[in-house]
């Protein structure tokens, strides 16, 4: 529960909220109040992605719409408290942004609202760095490609790029929640591992693929556990096999397999992180994350 914090805690969580229609009206997402003219300028919701939310976010603001971001208002957001469904919540996360990206980027080049600085700045840095491209580097240099080099000695990959840059990105990001500074360690780890994931995600939301439009509504127990509905919600499940995730334990086992050869041939100390990488995704791969 306090990786899946971190998460929340540091990511995009939607926009929607509470919205000025007749009145206000309490609907999902976070927290957030929109004016009915912004929204019927946009052109109202659409079904296209399963990031609706930002669908309606992103053509808002090239109407020319501003958002006003209030530090001082706090809201709950309930978690999801099984990491199969955290995997699904992701995988929705990860495939609608980047299938948005697809539809979209014709629109906004075409659009005649908004300066070409904002544009560049929708498709280069919104969409295509925080959306695409650091899921792909994450998990295919953090997890195949770094733990690979360990067997090619003539592979000298810089020290800038492996220790100084990522340590630059995650202070900044975990400043903003200082209350929480000890998780980063057990965060970075958990977000490589859910790269793998997001960077799936992505690839079928650019290709279209079969599952580009799945909805799996994300499994909240909340406090149906202490109502009458708790006889309606699933139990978790129990067994060591039943709670297998055969992705997650893989990627471990070649991650451990490349740690121990490196800490038996190699003159680096790279094999501490791939350690801890492998016994992260081999945690994740056993189920004993979440609740």
């Amino acid at each position: 529960m306090l990786l899946q914090f971190k998460q929340y805690n540091w990511s995009f969580a939607g926009t929607a909220g509470v919205w000025r229609l007749a009145g206000m009206e309490e609907a999902g997402g976070t927290a957030g109040v929109w004016r009915l003219a912004g929204m019927e300028e946009a052109g109202g919701w659409k079904d296209r992605t399963t990031v609706e939310d930002m669908d309606l976010a992103v053509r808002v603001g090239l109407h020319g719409w501003k958002f006003v971001f209030v530090n001082d208002i706090e809201v709950k957001s309930e978690l999801p408290s099984q990491f199969k469904a955290f995997r699904f919540q992701q995988h929705r996360w990860s495939c609608g942004p980047a299938n948005l990206f697809r539809k979209m980027t014709m629109e906004i080049i075409h659009n005649k609202r908004v300066m070409i600085w904002k544009k560049l700045y929708v498709i280069y840095s919104f969409f295509f760095l925080r959306k695409i491209l650091v899921h792909f580097f994450t998990f295919f240099f953090y997890c195949i490609v770094l733990p690979t080099s360990v067997f090619f000695y003539e592979v000298n990959i810089p020290t800038w790029s492996t220790i100084y840059v990522p340590f630059m990105i995650t202070f900044f990001t975990a400043i903003a929640t200082p209350r929480s500074f000890y998780l980063v360690f057990f965060w970075v780890l958990f977000e490589n591992v859910m790269a793998m994931h997001r960077t799936k995600g992505t690839f079928i939301g650019l290709l279209e693929g079969g599952r580009v439009n799945e909805w799996v509504v994300t499994e909240k127990l909340g406090d149906a556990l202490q109502t009458k509905l708790l006889s309606q919600v699933k139990k978790p499940r129990n067994g060591i096999l039943q709670r297998l995730n055969l992705k997650e334990m893989m990627v471990g086992i070649y991650i451990l397999c490349c740690a121990c050869y490196d800490f038996a041939f190699g003159s680096s100390l790279l094999y501490i992180y791939l350690f801890m990488q492998a016994l992260a995704f081999i945690i994740c791969g056993v189920g004993f994350v979440g609740t």
